[in-house]
């Protein structure tokens, strides 16, 4: 049987409060417990002693006969200077994960692209406007007016005729 020193959840929805129990590990969160070790009110301020209660001898005693705190516990214990916690290093928390490495990936790569393209657009515009500027304008060919065949091509307008009653 390895034992728990480990907080247990009591107190109404919202209104968190545990209770520093020694359990065996493989019972549940909230169910029987061996022993009443101390309590926890979330609730109260950071600087309370009511926060925090522990029954410093009885902890002593459990942790002798080879119940590990769990790290919450370990924590406050650790406070109290019963037993001390030591510091943990994950370098990899702040690490993003792979699908957020892979959007910002694609991201890069769409930016790239379209920047990539704006820059051909504007080569290609730039050399158009060269090829516009280096060929000699076209020559104008003078337009012969032609009124008569305009005037025959247009049907004439036939007069108005009173309607008839």
């Amino acid at each position: 049987m390895s034992l728990k020193i480990r907080l247990s959840r009591a107190g109404a929805k919202k209104r968190p409060y545990y209770r520093i129990v020694i359990a065996d590990s493989k019972s549940p969160r909230d169910g029987r417990y061996i022993e009443r070790v101390g309590t926890y009110d979330p609730l109260l301020p950071k600087g309370s002693t009511e926060r925090v209660k522990l029954v410093e001898e009885r902890i002593k005693h459990w942790l002798q006969h080879g119940a590990q705190p769990t790290d919450r516990v370990l924590r406050f214990l650790d406070v109290a200077g019963i037993q001390k916690r030591e510091a943990r290093n994950n370098p990899n928390k702040g690490q993003p994960g792979t699908k957020r490495l892979e959007r910002e990936e694609a991201k890069k790569t769409a930016a790239e692209e379209k920047v990539k393209a704006a820059a051909e657009a504007k080569e290609a515009a730039a050399k158009a406007a060269a090829e516009a500027a280096a060929a000699p304008p076209p020559a104008e060919e003078p337009v012969a007016e032609e009124p008569a065949a305009e005037a025959a091509a247009e049907p004439a307008a036939e007069p108005e005729q009173p309607a008839t009653e």
